[in-house]
């Protein structure tokens, strides 16, 4: 912590200010909920994979892939009673792959427009039904998909899968669409580059070429007879990330090709705009503005793809890159899957912070990823490269949406959280998981093999280690020990990991029980930095309340020292918590091991606290 030290003195001030500053926002009346959210990210295909070969850009007779038929109730019990409410199976649609599935009426594709072997999960090839490397029979996939749903619902999840509305795959072909539904790009006029109606962008005149590199090839130079230099695509079309060259860059998402929603080539809109106000207005009021609007044509086809899968049960969707696509569609499709599930869940791909207010008011986003502010300072305190006291500063800053504000620490693009590029090890992971949990009413995610401290230490062969590889057939090392043959029992896990589980497991189901979790916010941590002796540039500390429960939460990034200090409850919070002067007993809520003093002298309080390296204590007065 030595880089924390030196900072130390510098932000003492800056946080002392901004409290005061944002007190008057922090006492707006947070989101009334009921309960808190926990979300787990499963990839779909490593989750049930035993094989533990973990050959780089091994393929599936080598290195193994996961099924459905996986997810068994034992599993899927094990998940619940984590503290989950809802699982996230990424992966699901149809992507493209290498691997030859023509006897079910599928099509090969390409090695040269797939990155790896298993290929990317946001390059979907047929939106319309499922990956056929998940299914014990290909044939019946959608099936053994429909089935793992039901047996979701039954074990008490909701289930979330993707949809990627900004790009699909370079070689889509749906082969499963209902009866009347046109393919992308079916009735394009690829004569020009852009027309409103058109699904994808041209560039006219000029054929798709393959990207080339002298540091990469497809299938890491493997011989395969439709790797020759070519794939027809004429004329080519915009790549994915918005690269409008014939020949894309080879870091370019040139296996993808982006969708046209009625954004001109110069930015400007071809599209009825929202009036003003409509920030204001429900899904309701949004479904009846679109109702008599002519749209572009993928709007509608993506509306009809989210309420396909939402007739099949599906309880919500995470969207890939969701800035990327005009507000204005997310108005129109979010509000129609809520006329039909009001209590769908929608989660947004956004990192532009400016962005955030227009993706929930206007988009009827329900939750965005909290990455660029309050995932990347956490990053940066665990790693020695700031202070905590920042995270007040995010906290209050976002106070009106801070529900809105999806946190994790860990997901399929991210470095692993005890890899050493992040935290180091689970256990400096801890105080991370801690506060990102209980400081806002947001939902928490967990991504599978967290929580028994997966270090993604794998070379998968196009996907290398931190990452658990998203493009390539592997298995996930510390998941099968827990995974343990198919058990689910944890029986190979060491010490270690069985407890790391067990600190996750009473966290999650702590938060999803707590009431003051869903109450108020108050940062504690601008008048202990400032008076409190011994409070060590590691500690962080927050109060959350309800009627009904208080919550002094108090974290130690540091990794090298244990702090002993009292810690002060500011006059105002004894005051909201309606506290006499006198003495009350507070009991920490993760192990009830831990108790201590709070004592309130003149309507002040002060509470003796001993916290170790890597500890968090969740005290309940």
């Amino acid at each position: 912590m030595k880089k924390i030290v030196l900072a130390a003195c510098l932000l003492l001030a800056v946080s002392a200010n901004a409290q005061n500053r944002n007190r008057k926002t922090m006492d707006k009346k947070q989101p009334v909920t009921t309960q808190k959210t926990v979300v787990y990210q499963v990839f779909t295909r490593l989750f049930g994979n035993q094989n533990t070969t973990n050959k780089p850009w091994g393929t599936i007779e080598e290195n193994g892939v996961g099924k459905f038929n996986d997810f068994t109730d034992k599993a899927l019990s094990e998940i619940k009673d984590l503290g989950v409410t809802h699982i996230w199976y990424t992966g699901v649609p149809h992507h493209a792959l290498v691997r030859d599935y023509t006897k079910y009426g599928i099509s090969n594709d390409d090695p040269e427009v797939v990155k790896g072997r298993a290929g990317s999960p946001y390059a979907v090839k047929d939106y319309y039904n499922v990956n056929p490397d998940l299914a014990v029979d290909p044939a019946k996939r959608l099936e053994e998909f429909e089935a793992l749903v039901a047996r979701s619902h039954k074990a008490g999840l909701k289930v979330l899968i993707d949809i990627v509305p900004n790009h699909i795959a370079r070689k889509y072909e749906g082969k499963s669409n209902p009866k009347g539904v046109r393919d992308f790009g079916a009735d394009d006029n690829k004569n020009v580059e852009y027309a409103r109606d058109n699904n994808f962008y041209y560039i006219p005149g000029k054929p798709f070429q393959v990207p080339t590199s002298d540091t990469y090839q497809p299938l890491n130079g493997e011989k395969n007879p439709s790797i020759d230099g070519k794939f027809d695509e004429n004329p080519a079309k915009w790549t994915g990330n918005g690269s409008r060259l014939a020949k894309p860059d080879i870091n370019d998402w040139y296996e993808t090709v982006k969708i046209n929603y009625g954004i001109k080539p110069d930015g400007s809109k071809d599209f009825p705009e929202l009036p003003a106000g409509f920030d204001k207005k429900d899904y309701k009021e949004h479904y009846a503005f679109w109702k008599d609007k002519n749209v572009p044509s993928s709007w509608k086809k993506f509306r009809d793809i989210a309420l396909y899968w939402t007739a099949k049960g599906i309880d919500g969707f995470r969207y890939d890159m969701a800035e990327m696509v005009p507000y204005e569609f997310w108005s129109y499709m979010n509000s129609s899957i809520k006329m039909k599930n009001p209590a769908a869940f929608l989660l947004a791909e956004v990192y532009n912070p400016n962005e955030y207010r227009n993706y929930i008011h206007l988009g009827k986003m329900d939750y965005l990823y909290d990455k660029v502010e309050f995932y990347d300072k956490l990053k940066e305190v665990i790693q020695g490269k700031s202070l905590p006291d920042p995270i007040s500063d995010i906290q209050n800053r976002n106070a009106d949406i801070e529900h809105h504000m999806f946190h994790f620490l860990d997901n399929h693009d991210e470095q692993r959280l005890a890899s050493p590029e992040f935290a180091g090890t689970p256990e400096k992971g801890k105080p991370l998981m801690v506060v990102s949990t209980t400081i806002s009413t947001s939902p928490t995610m967990v991504y599978f093999g967290q929580e028994v401290g997966e270090a993604g230490n794998e070379d998968a062969g196009f996907g290398k280690r931190s990452r658990t590889s998203i493009f390539d057939y592997i298995g996930v090392p510390s998941h099968q020990r827990w995974m343990n043959g198919g058990k689910f029992d944890g029986g190979k896990l060491s010490k270690p990991e069985k407890d790391l589980r067990d600190f996750y497991k009473r966290l999650l189901n702590f938060s999803i029980t707590s009431s003051a979790l869903t109450g108020d916010f108050r940062e504690i941590q601008s008048r202990n930095r400032q008076s409190t002796a011994g409070y060590d540039p590691g500690i962080y500390s927050f109060v959350r309340w309800s009627d009904t429960q208080k919550l002094i939460v108090v974290s130690n990034f540091s990794w090298l020292t244990t702090s002993t200090f009292e810690l002060k409850i500011p006059a105002e919070i004894v005051k909201s918590w309606k506290l006499q002067d006198g003495t009350y007993p507070i009991i920490d809520q993760l192990y009830g091991k831990n108790t201590a003093q709070l004592q309130v002298i003149d309507g002040e309080g002060t509470a003796r606290i001993s916290i170790a390296p890597s500890e968090s204590f969740i005290f309940a007065l």
